[in-house]
């Protein structure tokens, strides 16, 4: 795992976008296509408004990959996530080949993650763009998170300490009003990305930073399967990674 120790959010989010653009701009070049998957939340917003921005990405040539959503949820509803990178990427860029929304709100929900399951599994993913939850999950993939399924998509149930994030971070008016269902992308597909960029802020997120970077790989802190990641980079402010040990940094590469 690849350390980013960043001196402010903007910094974080530009240096993230960064090499994940250096990744896209090569795998176009390579394959004349590159394929993403594209978080939500508080944590990414510095890094989504740095990648619209980077130069001499063919974005007609990119396919785009939804990471998550709560079940029943509108795309109209302040908190979805869909209407979330409608408003902070996908409009921001209007020659994007493609992009799969999960409809979390369809009438056939099984037929919806099939959909999704389908159309993930004609693509290899070159860049996961994504970020670790306070309780250690990745994408809603609560603890104890399945490390076994290999479906590309699931329903999965959400736990306390992610609905009193949501909550948390004003994206709901009550606890009561966060869903506590969602479709997720799994840990194994996750995984299966070429590079992972994960963009990690707030002291709020210490403990989830050092149990995924020093502690045991465990299905209670699920972003600790990126210890066996060959290509995960973790963009990092103070704060966040404020709780590491100094041996954590042998292989910083420090902003």
């Amino acid at each position: 795992m690849n350390f980013h120790l960043c001196p402010s959010k903007k910094v974080l989010g530009d240096s993230a976008a960064l090499v994940g653009a250096e990744a896209l701009r090569a795998a176009i070049q390579g394959s004349s296509h590159a394929t993403i998957v594209v978080a939500t939340g508080a944590s990414q917003f510095e890094m989504l408004e740095a990648l619209v921005q980077q130069p001499g990405i063919d974005w007609s040539k990119v396919t785009g990959f939804h990471l998550d959503e709560y079940i029943g949820m509108p795309d109209t509803h302040p908190a979805s996530f869909r209407r979330y990178l409608r408003e902070l990427f996908t409009s921001k860029l209007p020659n994007l080949g493609a992009f799969h929304f999960i409809e979390g709100d369809a009438s056939d929900l099984h037929a919806e993650v099939e959909r999704m399951n389908r159309l993930i599994a004609a693509n290899s993913v070159d860049v996961m763009f994504a970020g670790i939850g306070e309780n250690g999950h990745l994408a809603f993939n609560d603890p104890p998170a399945d490390f076994e399924t290999d479906a590309p998509y699931i329903i999965v149930k959400l736990d306390e300490r992610c609905r009193q994030q949501q909550f948390g971070e004003g994206w709901f008016p009550t606890l009561e009003a966060v869903p506590d269902t969602a479709v997720s992308m799994s840990v194994r597909q996750m995984i299966r990305s070429k590079l992972i960029v994960l963009s990690v802020q707030d002291a709020r997120k210490a403990e989830a930073v050092r149990c995924a970077v020093e502690g045991p790989v465990s299905n209670m802190c699920p972003a600790s399967i990126l210890q066996r990641h060959p290509a995960c980079h973790m963009f990092l402010d103070e704060d966040s990674a404020s709780q590491l040990s100094s041996a954590a940094w042998g292989a910083d590469e420090s902003m």
